[in-house]
């Protein structure tokens, strides 16, 4: 079994930062592309970050220059560094993760972090 554990959610000011992370852990498992996404209350989940296992990404337009997303293969770990944040940013965020989990590929979602930021 692999578990995504997401962390660094919080209350910040807009104009603030925040880092999230969101660690994988378990056995026999291989990590390939790896995301953030988000959902504000009464909106649908939205892909904010992508990151490839060779570390290319993509970013939703609304927070390109603002938000990036790197990963730490050796600590299975992948984490968003927020700037600039606006009260629009106010959502749970996910880790989302495909991964090879016993020669079987699989979708894997974190629990959630939510961040909430105030104006």
């Amino acid at each position: 079994q692999v578990q995504l554990v997401e962390s660094g959610g919080g209350l910040v000011q807009a104009g603030g930062s925040l880092r999230l992370s969101c660690a994988a852990s378990g056995s026999s498992f291989t990590l390939n592309a790896m995301a953030w996404y988000r959902q504000a209350p009464g909106k649908q989940r939205e892909r904010v970050a992508r990151i490839t296992s060779d570390g290319s990404t993509n970013y939703a337009d609304s927070v390109k220059g603002r938000f990036t997303v790197s990963r730490d293969n050796a600590k299975n770990t992948v984490y968003l560094q927020m700037n600039s944040l606006k009260p629009e940013d106010t959502a749970v965020y996910y880790c989302n993760a495909g991964a090879i989990v016993n020669l079987i590929y699989r979708e894997l979602w974190g629990q959630g972090t939510l961040v909430t930021v105030s104006s």
